[in-house]
């Protein structure tokens, strides 16, 4: 199991929260850090550290990426 710390798992149940779990229901950065009331460059560098964990997929969209959490991390 992969070891997160605190803020990352905050960031993780936001992601569940707003059913980022599947690549039709990504996220960006904006509506996560919202979520997880967390300022928005912290929660920007969270995620990239979920996405090097292989916790989180980033996905290229015309203005702002979109994330998701990876199926694995779910249970």
């Amino acid at each position: 199991m992969i070891e997160l710390t605190e803020d990352e798992k905050k960031v993780v149940e936001a992601m569940k929260s707003l059913r980022a779990v599947t690549e039709q229901g990504k996220k960006d950065v904006d509506q996560i850090a919202k979520t997880a009331m967390l300022p928005k460059g912290k929660a920007a560098g969270i995620v990239q550290n979920l996405v090097n964990k292989k916790v989180v997929k980033r996905i290229a969209r015309e203005k702002a990426a979109g994330y998701f959490v990876i199926e694995q991390m779910l249970q």
